[in-house]
């Protein structure tokens, strides 16, 4: 034997041992999945279960869908499961208070929920007082909980941000039209409220029409623009605080006031972007939901495993304004 194969042997068995070694070290360091900003720690312990509790009602919650796959993917190489339950297309607080009652009931180790109204906060308490620690994000009652976190976008600020828009855009005089999603939703709610507060005390010859609740249903947006131009043939604007904005923008398009009525409002999602790239919509502010998704199931998987909190009681999640010009 050579001492070429002798020496090209021994190299091998070095080799192997290595690539042994390497894929026996803890895999803590695994960096998160793309659009994601959290590692995961090592999974020492046992296999977890997370409740991923999120509504399905409009295009929104197509990203959100997609970060807690994102999130069970991720996690399945630490030994954790993120099960994503629907709690269906009708947003309402008792929804949540059954998804959450069904995850303590299936011994879930821990719970991530877009709780959205007042009248969530006590089962939240009673999940929390279980032993099974909560994570709320997107938006959360005004009501205090004992989540261990809420991460999620300032509505007011992010109202407050499209009021300086709205009153830039209109030259500070016109007419503009409000819809919101539902008026018990807190976040809706400030959403709308920081915007107007902002163009009353910065625009006050802005005359508001509304506001109008769609339920985040872009026909309901699409019938209420109609309605408002109806009523008001010279409407400069229409502001929808939450789900269903392409459905004002198709309105616009479709009575052919394109340039004349523009449409501001949340979320990079596909059918939005159509009619921002064609000019129907003049402003879109996100809010990050994949990564909301996706960084709230691992930060919640941290805590589980190494009694790690988040790194704040709010972690707050900057938005970034996209506008016709942006999108060519």
């Amino acid at each position: 034997m050579s001492i070429w194969s002798i020496t090209r042997r021994h190299l091998l068995g070095v080799s192997a041992a290595i690539l042994a070694t390497v894929a026996a070290l803890p895999v803590s360091a695994a960096e998160p999945p793309k659009g994601g900003t959290v590692a995961a720690v090592e999974n020492t312990k046992k296999p977890l279960r997370i409740a991923f509790l999120s509504f399905q009602n409009n295009p929104f919650w197509i990203p959100v869908t997609e970060g807690a796959k994102a999130a069970d993917g991720y996690l399945s190489g630490f030994n954790t499961k993120v099960d994503f339950v629907d709690l269906g297309a009708n947003l309402s607080a008792e929804a949540v208070v059954a998804g959450i009652e069904a995850a303590m009931a299936k011994k879930y180790d821990g719970i991530v929920v877009v709780p959205i109204f007042d009248g969530t906060a006590r089962i939240i308490d009673e999940a929390t007082e279980e032993g099974i620690p909560v994570i709320n994000i997107i938006a959360e009652g005004s009501v205090p909980s004992k989540r261990i976190a809420f991460m999620g976008q300032d509505a007011t600020a992010a109202g407050q941000q499209i009021g300086k828009f709205i009153a830039e855009r209109m030259g500070r005089k016109g007419k503009l039209g409000v819809i919101t999603g539902y008026f018990g939703a807190t976040q809706h709610t400030n959403r709308m409220n920081g915007a107007l507060e902002y163009l009353k005390a910065n625009a006050p010859d802005i005359k508001v029409i509304g506001p109008f609740e769609n339920k985040d249903k872009a026909e309901t947006a699409y019938s209420l623009v109609q309605d408002m131009v109806t009523a008001n043939p010279d409407l400069n604007m229409v502001y929808v605080t939450a789900g269903g904005p392409f459905g004002a923008a198709k309105a616009v398009k479709d009575l052919g006031l394109m340039g004349k009525v523009g449409v501001v409002g949340f979320d990079h999602t596909p059918d939005n972007m159509q009619y921002l790239k064609s000019g129907e919509m003049v402003g879109l502010l996100d809010q990050a939901p994949y990564q909301q998704a996706l960084d709230a199931s691992v930060m919640l998987h941290n805590y589980l495993v190494a009694g790690t909190k988040p790194p704040a009681d709010v972690i707050k999640v900057e938005g970034k304004m996209l506008t016709p010009d942006a999108t060519h």
